[in-house]
């Protein structure tokens, strides 16, 4: 069974067709690079996907649990960092992962937040005030409070975009040694992010998918990724 299902998802905002008929699905192991222009449908889909917004039509199921009927089971098995994730600028990292840890009712959660700590490489700012931190680490905090729990399922905007090539680099390993036991949806408009992450591409564009195919199959569509993008987009 997959971990992520998105089954003919439908959400229109008044006249404005925003996403119509979406699609596909994401099993275990898979990184799906969830690709579009500005304006495709790519954070609508998935905050329905999350259950942050409601569809007018079809369902979005997670971990085998419908968003829309069992929010509260999907979410368990689901983290999700969008794009600019808020967070509270005055608590320091530590406190802002203790704080996600207790309201998700972690068992043990000192011992999740020192895990998180060490595998989003966020020790050596972990007593800093998040409004403090450079971008790069605030946009580490949102993605580490998003794997705090170790979810089955991740649904990430945008993960380095804005990123030095280090941080880049830092969030591609986490995903990379995370990838084998989860069903990942990583949403950017970076197409190297393809070649160095992904095992899969889905390209939407206005609100419809225009691909769903694996990488090498992506890739072999030819050398000028950003050529074929535009002519998948037109």
């Amino acid at each position: 069974m997959p971990l992520i299902e998105a089954k003919n998802l439908c959400k229109s905002y008044g006249a404005i067709r925003a996403v119509h008929d979406v699609s596909f699905s994401v099993d275990r192991g898979e990184v799906v690079g969830f690709l579009g222009p500005n304006g495709a449908g790519k954070s609508t889909t998935m905050k329905m996907l999350t259950g942050h917004l409601r569809a007018d039509a079809g369902s979005a199921v997670i971990a085998g649990f419908d968003v829309a009927e069992n929010s509260v089971r999907a979410k368990q098995h689901l983290g999700y960092s969008p794009e600019g994730a808020p967070a509270y600028g005055e608590m320091t990292v530590r406190e802002f992962l203790r704080f996600a840890a207790d309201l998700r009712g972690l068992s043990d959660p000192a011992e999740s937040v020192r895990q998180t700590l060490e595998l989003c490489r966020l020790k050596e700012v972990a007593a800093q005030t998040i409004d403090t931190l450079s971008k790069g680490y605030r946009m580490r905090v949102g993605f580490a409070q998003a794997v705090l729990h170790d979810p089955e399922v991740l649904i990430l905007d945008e993960p380095t975009d804005g990123l030095d090539p280090n941080q880049k680099f830092e969030v591609r390993r986490i995903l990379k040694e995370m990838a084998a036991r989860k069903a990942v949806i990583v949403s950017t408009h970076i197409l190297e992010e393809v070649g160095e992450l992904c095992t899969r591409v889905v390209v939407i564009a206005k609100g419809e998918v225009r691909c769903d195919e694996s990488r090498d199959k992506f890739l072999a569509r030819g050398p000028d990724l950003n050529a074929v993008f535009r002519q998948l987009t037109a």
